[in-house]
């Protein structure tokens, strides 16, 4: 199981490739993450945003951590796995994560808990029960997806216990790293892919970056050059990504990298479960120019 020692370096959220007939596509799975293994990233994170974990099944996450088990095997790798278990029910919480642990994931991934917006102490209570299970828990604080924001007190009193290992930052910008950094906190994760550089420059240990996937080699030699103390080129390194990184969200994720590992032969088939769309040719022409760039 993971610690805080593993909070560092690039981490992949996964997609979850469909068939043209919206079902798991098992073999692109398999091919997918046998090749994101092949990078020197700390870890895979099924379940996630990217992995559209709105539309997907539990039963279908089991099939995903299994077959990623079996490749990493496979391929003698010992990447972390962390499984998204978070829902706005802590008691369903509760449960996915004691699953998620008997499955054999490395750490759970838990949101704040979303659309009733909780007050800040329940909020609390939400993560210290959770954190009672025999798993890691990184939270994931995400404001625009999740309709709340936790205060500093409350984020430093949740990172406080003693089962969480890690944040997730993605508020949006740098507010809430620089107050954290202002005390001994847990390790923070940047989760805003165009404030990845900014945030490492602030205290970050590293990134779980949805863009990384056009681009991982790219990411994890940023990340060197910056721990080795090369500032200004790894910042001249993200700089260049900065276009590709703006194209990525142009609409709403994982469409762009979807067609991009489609177009790499990696995946498939582009396909995503409504309500999300297929990227526009408009994004896709932006997108590939700025890659080619």
């Amino acid at each position: 199981m993971m610690n805080e020692q593993h909070i560092h370096g690039i981490f992949i959220p996964l997609i979850t490739p469909f068939t043209r007939d919206y079902k798991l596509d098992i073999d692109s799975y398999r091919k997918y993450v046998t090749y994101l293994a092949g990078h020197d990233i700390q870890g895979l994170v099924v379940n996630g945003t990217t992995g559209e974990s709105p539309t997907v099944s539990w039963d279908e996450v089991k099939l995903m951590v299994h077959v990623t088990q079996d490749v990493l095997k496979s391929m003698n790798k010992t990447i972390p796995i962390v499984i998204g278990t978070g829902t706005n029910d802590t008691y369903s919480t509760v449960h996915r994560t004691e699953m998620a642990a008997e499955l054999g994931a490395d750490a759970a991934m838990v949101v704040t808990p979303y659309y009733n917006r909780p007050t800040q102490e329940g909020i609390l209570e939400h993560f210290r029960v959770v954190s009672r299970v025999s798993l890691p828990v990184l939270v994931y604080e995400i404001p625009v997806r999740t309709g709340s924001r936790m205060t500093i007190d409350t984020i430093r009193k949740v990172l406080d216990l003693d089962g969480i290992i890690g944040l997730k930052d993605s508020t949006g910008g740098l507010d809430l790293l620089l107050k954290l950094t202002q005390y001994e906190t847990k390790p923070v994760l940047c989760g805003e892919d165009a404030y990845f550089h900014a945030m490492l420059c602030q205290g970050a240990t590293g990134g779980m970056l949805a863009s990384a996937h056009l681009h991982i080699q790219k990411y994890v030699d940023i990340y060197r050059r910056f721990m080795a103390g090369d500032m200004n080129g790894s910042r001249d390194s993200f700089m260049l990504l900065k276009p590709m990184i703006q194209h990525v969200f142009a609409e709403p994720a994982p469409a762009a990298i979807k067609w991009w590992l489609t177009q790499q032969e990696i995946i498939a088939a582009e396909q995503l479960r409504l309500p999300l769309m297929p990227l526009s040719d408009q994004v896709k022409q932006g997108l590939l120019n700025s890659i080619i760039s």
